[in-house]
């Protein structure tokens, strides 16, 4: 990148950058409001072409800018066009000729005038001029907003792989989310639960643990399955008719054994989470309980299952079954298979159908399994219940990539420009939807994944909600730093957001940390997305720079001490974080210096809270109070502030200095592969967490406040 708007980028008022501008594509951005940083012509036109604009020399661009404008001035509506219940005739309709006839077919098949009042949803528009001119586009009619948060409540968040039971096989899985959420409504009065993604990770070598790079974002992961849980398993232990076999049964009750010593070496022993062995575990067992025939009811509610998912269902057990063939990367499979719609697919899909349906099996247990879990919140109380996490994007070798190839940027990877926290930039490694593509289909791939994600939800968590307006792309084999935005329709994807969330009676709230370009959260905020406000993070920037206190906080938000991706509150009291990042090479200071600024910055918000008189329950002053009244005191400031909802960390009720995830490291930092353990660093399963009276003191902080 460079600050000079000349020489090797495009200049304003260019064909190159015009042509960027009409597709959507940035030629420079601001990381900063005094500073603007160009992108390069190299960027721009790699960008172009992932969006099939020929951009490689002068003439290309004049012609494919010539082409752009014609398309443009020629055309009656775009591909969608939004109208809000409270808003309104869409301008993409007033700027239509008079004269021009409209035609309005919905959802349900019925036919309307656009004079009519239309019910919320995606319908058909079909548009006449009175020059012979038609045209045909995608209306989406949605509610003004979502409506506010049932009250004021308070939840617990958690990465489900970490919270280990006595019944788990070596990781966290839906029976204890039901548990957990059962016991968190029940006795602490919790309005919600809060869990990392869920969705279909990539199998296979080389492992990688993380949530944020799945397979398929649609389907959630079957390693989460409780397989005693399974309606089926009690059968292929007993003698009963219609059971496994003999060898069967004993070969379940080995492999139950081995999840005893996989789950006591994690609890016991300090060894770490490992998902691809409990997999292991879990797929034999599921082989052998599939074995046991459906009866007529579960096989019926099966078949409702396989005709509601079609054919997204078919893609994703069908990439399943090719990748226990050909391994996970579909781009290097044989090129007949690369294409989910090809004669050799077909073939190879009815010559491994048995295997096709194991995977379709396993992605209802685990549907009805989260559905289990959301029911056992609602019933325990909670007006919220389960808040799903939708990851950024998905694995390029991924199920997802496979199947819907259409709508992803080939070439491209989303990720970050330099910033103040990273001078080199980001690339995450995912794949950006197209946003002209999405645009034509009515945002059909987008609809599907909400809805698929709300059907069990009581509230959805976007990470990086900022990439509803624009991703930053970088081409592949290029440095984050040749990279540039690429804007999608915010008012589409904001409305089908609201429209899928009010239909399944669900909350969302978007992670907007971090830079945020001028206007999104306002834009959030007046359509009912909730923010996401950590306390450390919130400042005065516009002034002192000082901790801002409680009653300037926003109350559209949870708010919360600390993240799955920062140091746990106690690590960041004591400055553990600090060490722990030198002793990984990681500091770009002195670990004096780094360790002063930290310590600087944990006192500056304990000043507040003593000024505030929250520290006097524990003797009044900032050095007279334990660790743990500090934690305490953190939490009743965020209950004094006016956020809607409050999230409690639940490794910081137990004192847990170990971050879950070291933003910036790969195998050198065990990221997302710990449980949850106490101060001393001992693992802590469920069972003992329920117990825990330091858990259930800082609990009574929130729930003395009101928050629930």
């Amino acid at each position: 990148m460079t600050e000079d708007p000349g020489g090797s980028s495009p200049a304003p008022g260019t064909p190159l950058a015009r042509l960027a501008a009409l597709h959507g594509v940035a030629t420079s951005y601001s990381p900063s409001p005094d500073r603007t940083v160009a992108a390069s012509d190299g960027a721009v036109v790699a960008v172009l072409a992932a969006l099939d604009v020929d951009a490689s020399t002068p003439e290309a661009v004049r012609t494919a800018l010539a082409a752009r404008e014609r398309e443009l001035a020629a055309r009656l509506l775009p591909p969608t066009v939004v109208h809000w219940a409270d808003g309104g005739p869409p301008a993409a309709l007033t700027a239509l000729p008079e004269g021009t006839r409209l035609r309005v077919e919905t959802e349900e098949g019925e036919i309307r005038s656009t004079a009519e009042e239309l019910p919320p949803g995606v319908h058909t528009l079909r548009a006449t001029a009175p020059d012979g001119r038609t045209a045909e586009a995608h209306l989406v009619v949605a509610p003004a907003r979502l409506p506010a948060p049932p009250g004021r409540t308070y939840g617990l968040l958690v990465q489900l792989y970490s919270l280990l039971s006595r019944r788990s096989w070596g990781m966290g899985d839906l029976g204890d989310l039901a548990e957990l959420s059962a016991w968190a409504g029940r006795a602490l009065g919790a309005g919600f639960v809060q869990v990392n993604p869920l969705h279909a990770a990539v199998p296979g070598a080389p492992p990688d643990p993380s949530p944020s790079r799945p397979s398929s974002r649609r389907y959630p992961d079957p390693v989460h399955l409780r397989v005693e849980d399974v309606p089926e398993y009690p059968y292929a232990l007993s003698e009963a008719a219609g059971a496994a076999s003999p060898d069967d049964r004993d070969r379940l009750g080995a492999l139950l054994e081995r999840a005893a010593r996989l789950r006591e070496s994690v609890l016991a022993k300090g060894e770490l989470i490992d998902r691809d062995a409990v997999w292991d575990l879990k797929q034999a067992a599921l082989e052998l309980v599939r074995a046991v025939p459906l009866g007529p009811g579960r096989r019926a509610a099966y078949c409702d299952f396989l005709a509601e998912e079609g054919q997204a269902l078919e893609d994703h057990a069908t990439w399943c079954a090719l990748a226990e063939v050909h391994g996970s990367d579909w781009s290097r499979w044989p090129t007949g298979l690369r294409d989910p719609r090809s004669a050799e697919t077909a073939r190879a899909r009815a010559e491994l159908m048995d295997r096709v349906d194991f995977h379709t099996r396993l992605a209802w247990l685990t549907d009805a399994q989260l559905g289990t879990a959301q029911r056992s919140a609602r019933d325990a109380g909670m007006p919220i219940g389960l808040v799903h996490d939708l990851a950024v994007g998905v694995h390029p070798g991924g199920a997802d990539a496979w199947a819907q190839q259409e709508y992803f940027a080939a070439g491209m990877s989303v990720g970050a420009p330099p910033d103040a926290f990273n001078s080199r930039g980001q690339d995450w490694g995912l794949p950006p939807w197209r946003p002209d593509r999405l645009a034509a289909s009515g945002y059909a791939p987008y609809r599907r994944l909400l809805r698929a994600l709300l059907r069990h939800a009581g509230a959805l968590r976007i990470d990086h909600v900022m990439g509803l307006f624009r991703l930053w792309w970088v081409p592949q084999g290029e440095a984050p730093t040749e990279g540039t935005y690429v804007r999608y329709d915010a008012d589409a994807m904001l409305a089908i957001l609201v429209l899928e969330a009010e239909r399944a009676g669900a909350l969302v709230i978007g992670e907007d940390l971090g830079t945020v370009e001028p206007g999104v959260r306002e834009a959030l905020d007046a359509r009912g997305v909730l923010g996401t406000s950590v306390l450390w993070f919130e400042r005065d920037w516009d002034g002192t720079g000082r901790p801002l206190p409680p009653e300037r906080w926003r109350a559209n938000c949870l708010a919360t001490a600390t993240t799955h991706d920062l140091p746990p509150t106690a690590s960041r009291l004591t400055c553990d974080h600090v060490d722990l990042r030198h002793g990984l090479g990681l500091l770009t200071r002195s670990l004096d210096e780094e360790r002063a600024e930290a310590a600087a910055d944990a006192g500056e918000w304990l000043a507040l809270l003593a000024r505030l008189g929250l520290l006097d329950g524990a003797g009044g002053g900032i050095s007279s109070t334990s660790e743990e009244a500090q934690i305490q005191a953190l939490h009743r400031f965020l209950v004094r502030t006016p956020a809607r909802m409050i999230g409690l960390w639940l490794p910081d009720t137990l004192g847990d200095r170990r971050p879950q995830n070291l933003p910036g490291t790969w195998d050198q930092y065990p990221n997302w592969r710990l449980p949850i353990a106490d101060a001393a660093g001992r693992p802590v399963t469920l069972e003992e967490l329920a117990a825990s009276p330091r858990l259930h003191a800082l609990v009574d902080v929130l729930r003395g406040g009101g928050a629930h």
